[in-house]
């Protein structure tokens, strides 16, 4: 049964997408709180802030010698986390601007071809973002720099409210740390966008932080978080239970144990519905009417990765993979239903391994799982080394779109293909079903 929230998002997806904001006219689409001169922080500032809190640098050369130099701060680190004071969730509350509508200027960044908004972009402010949220729970006024490297694990979840998001008019984002472990952090982050006089929701999103030591070699020590309210207790309780779905989703990986009996039968069944009838043959397979091989439902792609997208700790800028992956998957999932999809979720986006500047980095696209107008794409990363001829996992991406009409049945072949089925399934359960 599909749940109330996700029927009023497949109602949204359905109208034909807009490229302005309702009610005629720019001056709908200015916020009051994005005047000129609003001390409120500016997207374009965020990760300047960040630069200034680790003592990174703008410049290629400096950079690399400003994180050499940040090794003398692991004295600094916590021997423990009851060392270090509680924190407050407003301690780390945030609220940043993206001024579309106030700002013109800055629109040609963020605008596609067809006048709408680049999600990918969004993926990016959302990221630095979160890292900022972090660091501003750990911040500590006696130090001029902070001795923690804070990076993305994992981005949780990413559920849309609203399809379109408009070109013309201000976005405002909001975030704070709503949970934290010993070395971990999440963050909570809400994007509304200004239209008809006030602010509506477009999307809420969860990621996962973890703080490293200034080298990046070690897990250190975080704050510990202090709710203040049954709101906030609320959202703390929350945070466990997110973390108890992840450990719990992680030991049920098909990539550790066999699927269920459930499962086993959606795959046998799929595996006889190709069976060709006349030669009896485990081998003969036939393609069911409406329907696509899996093989046939991929898109590749391939970035050098250039000092240009690196973060600041000199490796590449976690958001820029995203906005790649995205860019890819949507491009797979637009191809493969024959029209322009609207995106439903981002979920479970893992990153395994840095990606270091001068990489070739391999972006593979594969649509897993379909359901009605709903297609369910996985896309993975990884790292090749021409040198030594490896390849290196290291991020793996699940987005779900939606299209405006029904697309084809995408069917596995081999076992491979089937566990992708699976795991497609699961996702998309878990992102659209109660």
């Amino acid at each position: 049964m599909l749940s109330p929230r996700f029927l009023l998002l497949r109602s949204a997806a359905s109208l034909t997408t807009r490229s302005f904001c309702t009610g005629g006219g720019l001056k709908q689409g200015k916020a009051p709180d994005m005047m000129e001169g609003n001390p409120l922080l500016h997207v374009s500032n965020v990760r300047n802030r960040l630069r200034e809190i680790v003592g990174a640098s703008t410049n290629w050369s400096d950079h690399q010698q400003a994180l050499a130099e940040r090794v003398s701060l692991s004295s600094m680190l916590a021997n423990s986390q009851n060392d270090l004071p509680a924190k407050r969730m407003k301690d780390s509350h945030l609220e940043v601007h993206l001024p579309l509508g106030s700002e013109p200027q800055l629109r040609e960044k963020y605008l596609t071809f067809h006048n709408t908004v680049r999600f990918g972009r969004i993926l990016e402010d959302l990221d630095s973002l979160a890292v900022l949220i972090s660091y501003s729970h750990t911040y500590n006024p006696e130090l001029k720099r902070s001795p923690l490297s804070i990076v993305t694990a994992l981005v949780d979840k990413i559920d849309m409210r609203h399809h379109i998001i408009y070109p013309d008019c201000d976005i405002k984002f909001t975030g704070q740390v709503t949970w934290v472990g010993k070395t971990s952090i999440e963050a909570k982050m809400h994007m509304s966008q200004f239209r008809d006089g006030v602010y509506a929701p477009v999307l809420d999103a969860t990621f996962v932080m973890v703080a490293r030591d200034p080298e990046n070699k070690r897990a250190a020590y975080v704050n510990p978080l202090k709710p203040e309210g049954p709101e906030e207790e609320k959202l703390l309780l929350e945070g466990e239970a997110n973390k108890s779905r992840r450990v719990e989703l992680s030991t049920a990986s098909l990539l550790k144990v066999a699927p269920t009996d459930e499962e086993r039968k959606i795959v046998h069944n799929l595996f006889l519905n190709t069976l060709d009838t006349k030669t009896v043959s485990f081998r003969s397979r036939v393609l069911p009417p409406n329907s696509v091989w899996m093989e046939d439902a991929k898109l590749k792609g391939l970035e050098i990765c250039h000092p240009q997208e690196r973060n600041i700790f000199n490796r590449i800028f976690g958001g820029f993979l995203m906005r790649k992956a995205y860019e890819l998957g949507w491009a797979n999932a637009c191809s493969f239903g024959g029209c322009r999809p609207s995106l439903v979720a981002v979920d479970d986006i893992l990153f395994q391994k840095p990606v270091e500047i001068g990489s070739l980095l391999l972006l593979s696209s594969q649509v897993c799982y379909t359901q009605g107008k709903h297609i369910q794409v996985r896309v993975h990363s990884e790292v090749f080394d021409p040198l030594t001829r490896q390849h290196n996992t290291t991020n793996v991406f699940h987005f779900t779109f939606i299209s405006d009409r029904d697309v084809p049945n995408i069917i596995p072949q081999t076992y491979g293909e089937s566990m992708l089925y699976l795991d497609g399934k699961r996702h998309f359960n878990q992102t659209v079903e109660n």
